[in-house]
Formats: structure tokens, C-alpha cells, sequence
């Protein structure tokens, strides 16, 4: 997942990050996918399987409900860039885009671009 440079604003000594072109779109999109514990858990099975991937059958014997739900949900995190499909005979195998997570972890990171920007305009 590729990402647009980003523009840096200067705080004090500081050089901070900021979100520009695309990017907050993909980064909510991201975020948005991860919003449901379900998929919480999907990308944690995924994350934790053996060889870094996972098989449709062995992620739909975690779950209670129907495969079509199952399929809903990690379709979801496959569109969002958050996890990858390979067709393998009639299975398909999903395993983690490191990319989005890194992505992820830069924009909250403490100095990201979300860090809170120091008021200039204070009144007392």
C-alpha cells in the first residue's frame, strides 16, 4: 500500500506529520475496517496463524455463524488493504498487508500527524 508524502508543519523544535491528498480517506477506511470486533479477531487469528496465513476453512471454525458472514467481513478487511486473498484449489488463503499496519501505526504514533497541534490563538 502506497502512501502520498506527507507535509510536515514545524511546532516548536518540532517537526510534526500531517495527513494530506488521500491520505485521511485511507486511513479512515482502514480504521473503519478494524471498527467491528469481529474483524478484530479475524486479523488476529490471521496475524497469529502459522506461516502468517490463514484458510477460509480454519477461520470459519472460530466463528458461530454463517460463512457468508464470515466471507462479508474479510472481504471488508481485503478491500480496505488490511489483508490479502490467494485463491488455492477452492480455499482461499488470507494473510496480513504489514503496509497498512505500519500505516496504521505511523498515523497514531505519538508526533504522527494526528498529534494534537499547540493553540496559538489563546486568549487568557
Amino acid at each position: 500500500m502506497a502512501s502520498s508524502p506527507k507535509d510536515t508543519e514545524q511546532h516548536g523544535d518540532t517537526a510534526v506529520a500531517t495527513l494530506t491528498g488521500h491520505e485521511p480517506a485511507v486511513a479512515a477506511r482502514l480504521f473503519k475496517a478494524l471498527g467491528d470486533p469481529i474483524r478484530v479477531k479475524l486479523l488476529t487469528l490471521v496475524r497469529q496463524s502459522p506461516d502468517g496465513e490463514a484458510c477460509f476453512c480454519d477461520l470459519a471454525e472460530e466463528f458461530d455463524f454463517a460463512q457468508s458472514t464470515l466471507s462479508h467481513h474479510l472481504r471488508i478487511l481485503v478491500d480496505a488493504g488490511v489483508l490479502s486473498r490467494a485463491r488455492r484449489g477452492t480455499w482461499s488463503w488470507y494473510s496480513v498487508v504489514h503496509e497498512a499496519l505500519d500505516e496504521m501505526e505511523l498515523i497514531l504514533r505519538a508526533g504522527g500527524p494526528l498529534r494534537a497541534k499547540p493553540s496559538t490563538d489563546c486568549s487568557c
